[in-house]
């Protein structure tokens, strides 16, 4: 009868949700977040990867270690969601480069679901294209070729090595008893300085800040200040200042390990003075230009990058450094210097690395460490200890800018490519990009 009750229509059943999909983005996320890339990449990937496998209605959210993907099927079905927590961050960027390959082809139809789960395990289970020893090799010839970049001769370069790895290997064995981080660092750049105080009593005080700029360029976190610059641009504010407050905690623990063991050598009458300490050295020297381009090398192979990219990381260190020598020569102040060179380099590695199909911070990150402000640390260290606290305070202050204007302009090379790019690394591209909407400030 057309007065009688009509039940109403059921729900159709919502879609369906396959759990290894979303297990997939996970896992990507996972080791994207773990091998040092920032946070809106990492979103681009998991959002290109969940369109890629039809996950409905997907919402990824990343913090600093922890990320969860939400699935809402509609039509009164349940959401799905999973999250998982990373609880080591170990710098890795060959795995980048293979990473964002996987998502490439996922995202244009090239990779099935059963086969991507194959190359990711390939990936999480692969090794990296160096021997451990190599690592712990090189970690001491960037302190061996920041001291030469720095005025340093053969015999202050093989301090500053011979220093640098006793502290990285004091610093592993801490590690491994279960000691924080910061006093490991706080060792290693204790030990540095140690070196620096054993060579001025023994008479030879100009050459002391090459050794501590040296093993100090090695302890720098160049890689996180880059990532965290790069969220706090793109409008990922909570990550960019965890990350900041992470850069924050590991220059105080090199500062208070180099702060130590100078207060403890003036207290002890070791003949420190501040004029033994060149103000900014920059050299344009066949020598200098070569150390420079050591300098990324050896950070590279550091941070694990693909052997690929070692000889463009090589020339961009050496790059970097014949831009910032001329532009001091020109009359620009260092802070605008490291800026301008930054904004060339990173515009240049961004381009490279986009023509390749790859991500940018393999290129981009190695390629600044020549211009860390390793030398502007330990002045401002040694000024508060010999009774000249206003002066150290700008000299730390000078050094955190110099850090934060090779951070903004690596970044900002990157957005001048990323602005004439035609989609981003995923189907997500850069229409989905909040920070990219004009709000006025407001």
């Amino acid at each position: 009868m057309d007065g009688a009750p009509h039940e109403p229509p059921e729900d159709e059943p919502g879609e369906i949700v396959d759990p290894r999909a979303i297990d997939l983005v996970l896992r990507v996320g996972d080791l994207l977040l773990a091998s040092g890339e920032s946070t809106e990449r990492i979103n681009e990937a998991m959002l290109g990867l969940a369109l890629a496998f039809e996950l409905p209605r997907c919402e990824v959210q990343v913090t600093f270690t922890a990320l969860m993907v939400s699935v809402h099927p509609g039509q009164g079905a349940a959401p799905v969601t999973a999250a998982r927590t990373v609880r080591r961050r170990t710098p890795a960027y060959w795995r980048l480069t293979e990473l964002h390959a996987l998502v490439q082809e996922a995202s244009i139809g090239m990779l099935e679901l059963e086969e991507a789960h194959r190359r990711l395990a390939e990936i999480k289970h692969g090794q990296a294209p160096y021997p451990p020893w190599l690592l712990v090799v090189c970690f001491g010839l960037i302190a061996a070729s920041a001291a030469v970049l720095v005025g340093g001769g053969p015999l202050i370069a093989a301090t500053a090595f011979i220093a640098t790895v006793l502290g990285d290997r004091t610093g592993a064995a801490l590690a491994r008893r279960g000691v924080a981080e910061f006093f490991q660092l706080s060792v290693t750049a204790a030990i540095a300085a140690g070196a620096a105080v054993l060579v001025i009593a023994m008479g030879n005080p100009n050459r002391a800040s090459t050794i501590v700029t040296g093993a100090v360029l090695a302890l720098l976190p160049g890689r996180p200040l880059v990532a965290s610059i790069q969220d706090g641009i793109t409008g990922n504010m909570v990550n960019a200042g965890a990350r900041l407050l992470e850069v924050f905690f590991l220059i105080t623990a090199i500062v208070a390990g180099l702060g130590v063991v100078v207060y403890a050598a003036v207290h002890f009458g070791v003949p420190i003075d501040v004029q033994h300490l060149p103000d900014f050295p920059a050299f344009l020297s066949p020598v200098a230009i070569l150390a420079a381009a050591a300098v990324s090398l050896t950070f590279a192979v550091c941070l694990a990058v693909p052997r690929k990219v070692l000889v463009p990381v090589a020339i961009a260190g050496g790059m970097i450094w014949i831009m910032y020598v001329l532009l001091l020569g020109w009359g620009v102040r260092p802070v605008l210097a490291s800026a301008i060179s930054a904004v060339v380099i990173g515009t240049l590695g961004s381009y490279y690395a986009a023509r390749h199909h790859a991500p940018p911070l393999p290129y981009v990150v190695p390629a600044i460490s020549p211009l860390l402000p390793g030398t502007l640390l330990y002045r401002g260290m040694v000024e508060l200890n010999v009774g000249d606290p206003q002066a150290g305070l700008l000299s730390l202050v000078g050094a955190l800018s110099v850090g934060l204007a090779l951070g903004a302009g690596v970044n900002l090379g990157n957005e001048l490519v990323r602005a004439f790019q035609r989609v981003g690394l995923s189907a997500s591209g850069r229409w989905a990009r909040p920070a990219a909407r004009r709000t006025r400030g407001f």
